[in-house]
C-alpha cells in the first residue's frame, strides 16, 4: 500500500480526485442497496429486477458515441462539476418512487443518474493520462479501481444497516448529501487541463476515431478485452440469489449489503497482491482465475455463509482484471483519441454489462437455475483468457 500513498502525496489533483471518488462512490452504494431492497418489498418479477441492473449500464452504452468528442472538447473540471450536479437532482428525487405506480419515474432516474455517472467516470479516465505517465498511470488506475471497492464495501455494508433501521428515503438522501459534498470539493480544486485544438465537427470526429481503430486493431482488440470485465456485473444475479435462498433467514438489505461487501474485500485485497506480479502474459492466468472464482460461487451459491465466503474470491481477479487491461488500453492509443477511444470503451464495457444484467433476468424467466447463470459467466472469462492469448501472438502489445 505504501506506493500508492506516496503517489497521493506527490500527486495533488489525483490526491483531490481520489478523495472525490472515495465520497461520491461511497454516497452511490446507499441508493443502490435501497434500490434492491425497495424492488424486492414491491414484489417486482425477475425481469424487473434484472432491467434495472441493465438501466444501470444502459445510459453509458447509448451516450458513448457522443460523449468522447465532447470530453475532447471541453475542459474536465466544468464537465465534472455539471455532471455532479446531475447526480445530485436525479438522486435526490428517487424519495418520490414509493409504490409500482411509480417504476417509470425510478427507470428515469436511474438513467439519468448512470449517464451521468457514466459521463464523469468518461471524463476522469480521460483525465488521468494527460496528467499521469507509466507505472503512475497504472498505479492510479489500481488506486481508483481500489477506491471503488473499498466504497462498495463500506456503502454497501453500512447501507444494508441503514436501509433497515431508518428506511429506503434516508439512504436516497444521504447519497445525494454525499453527491454535495463531492461537488463542492471539485470547485474548490483547480488544475491544468490541456485542451487540444480539434476543427472537425462531432460527426467528423467519430468518422475519424472509427478509421483509427481500422488502422490500428490492437486498440479495438483490447477494447474487446476490457469489455469482458462487464461479466461481473452481478447486481441482479445478487438480488434473485438474497430473494430465492436467503430471504427465510436474513432481512433482505442485510443480505444484499453483506454479499456486495464481502466480494468488495475481494476487490480490494486483489491488487495489493497482483499489482507487483501482474504483465501483460500474466493477465491470461487473471482471466481463468476469475472464470474458475465464479464456478466456485455457483457450486456453494446455496449457502449463505459459503456464498459469503466464495463472493471474496470472485472479488480477488477482478480489480486486477479491469485495471491492467484499462491501462494496456491507454498505454497502446494516441493522446489525440483519449477521450474518443475511452468512451467507446467504456461503451463496450457497459454494453457487455447491460447484455449480462439483461441475461440473467432473461435466463431465469426461462427456468435456468441461478447456478447455471452463474456457470456461464465463468465460462465467458475462460473464452476471454483464449482470446488475449490470441491477440498476444498476433498483435505487438506495449508493455506497461
Amino acid at each position: 500500500m505504501k506506493i500508492y500513498i506516496d503517489l497521493l502525496r506527490f500527486e495533488i489533483v489525483l490526491r483531490r480526485l481520489s478523495i472525490i471518488q472515495l465520497i461520491s462512490y461511497f454516497g452511490a452504494w446507499f441508493s443502490n442497496v435501497a434500490i434492491y431492497t425497495l424492488l424486492i418489498q414491491l414484489q417486482v418479477s425477475a425481469e424487473v429486477v434484472a432491467f434495472v441492473a441493465m438501466l444501470n449500464f444502459l445510459a453509458g452504452v447509448i451516450q458513448a458515441p457522443f460523449s468522447g468528442p465532447i470530453i475532447d472538447r471541453i475542459r474536465a473540471r466544468e464537465l465534472m462539476l455539471f455532471l455532479i450536479f446531475v447526480e445530485i437532482i436525479a438522486t435526490a428525487a428517487l424519495v418520490f418512487v414509493t409504490e409500482l405506480s411509480d417504476l417509470h419515474l425510478l427507470y428515469f432516474l436511474i438513467f439519468v443518474k448512470m449517464a451521468a455517472a457514466s459521463f464523469y467516470f468518461t471524463t476522469e479516465m480521460s483525465l488521468l493520462p494527460k496528467i499521469l505517465h507509466g507505472d503512475k498511470l497504472q498505479k492510479a488506475n489500481e488506486l481508483h479501481s481500489i477506491i471503488w471497492s473499498l466504497s462498495y464495501t463500506l456503502g454497501m455494508a453500512i447501507s444494508g444497516f441503514v436501509v433497515y433501521w431508518l428506511g429506503i428515503k434516508t439512504a436516497f438522501l444521504l447519497d445525494a448529501f454525499m453527491f454535495v459534498l463531492a461537488f463542492f470539493l471539485l470547485y474548490n480544486l483547480d488544475f491544468k487541463d490541456e485542451i487540444l485544438h480539434i476543427k472537425e465537427n462531432l460527426f467528423a470526429m467519430m468518422k475519424d476515431t472509427f478509421s483509427y481503430l481500422k488502422v490500428n486493431p490492437k486498440a479495438l482488440h483490447l477494447m474487446l478485452i476490457h469489455s469482458f470485465v462487464g461479466l461481473t456485473a452481478f447486481d441482479a444475479l445478487v438480488a434473485l440469489m438474497v430473494d430465492k435462498y436467503y430471504a427465510s433467514i436474513i432481512a433482505t438489505s442485510l443480505a444484499l449489503g453483506l454479499l456486495h461487501s464481502a466480494r468488495a474485500v475481494g476487490l480490494v485485497i486483489g491488487p495489493v497482491v497482483l499489482g507487483k506480479w501482474i504483465n501483460n502474459r500474466r493477465l491470461i492466468y487473471v482471466f481463468i482465475g476469475q472464470g474458475l472464482a465464479i464456478w466456485i460461487w455457483a457450486y456453494v451459491m446455496h449457502s449463505f455463509y459459503l456464498s459469503l465466503l466464495a463472493s471474496i474470491i470472485v472479488g480477488f481477479f477482478t480489480t486486477t482484471l479491469w485495471s491492467y487491461s484499462y491501462t494496456l488500453l491507454q498505454k497502446n492509443i494516441e493522446q489525440k483519441y483519449y477521450g474518443r477511444i475511452v468512451a467507446y470503451n467504456d461503451m463496450l464495457f457497459l454494453s457487455a454489462a447491460a447484455f449480462t444484467s439483461y441475461m440473467i433476468g432473461y435466463l431465469t424467466t426461462v427456468d435456468y437455475s441461478l447456478e447455471n447463470i452463474a456457470f456461464f459467466m465463468g465460462l465467458g472469462f475462460i473464452i476471454g483468457a483464449v482470446y488475449y492469448n490470441f491477440i498476444l501472438k498476433k498483435e505487438k502489445i506495449d508493455e506497461i
